[in-house]
């Protein structure tokens, strides 16, 4: 549905055209099962924006090395 909408405003409202992948490839769905791993999953949200200096795949560390897909 989402990307049903991004078509759509895209078509209809001029919305900026994206030329790549609109979803990760490897993305899934995972049931949370207990307090422990909704805390784990949580802290995970919360602290891995703190990390995407230094993933490979970022657009502005890629564009330094060479690295862009």
């Amino acid at each position: 549905m989402t990307t049903m909408r991004y078509i759509d405003g895209v078509r209809r409202l001029y919305w900026r055209r994206f030329n790549d992948r609109l979803w990760q490839p490897n993305y899934y769905e995972r049931v949370v099962r207990d307090d422990t791993e909704l805390r784990d999953i949580r802290e995970y949200v919360a602290n891995n924006p703190l990390q995407w200096s230094l993933d490979r795949d970022h657009p502005a560390i890629a564009g330094l090395t060479g690295l862009e897909h």
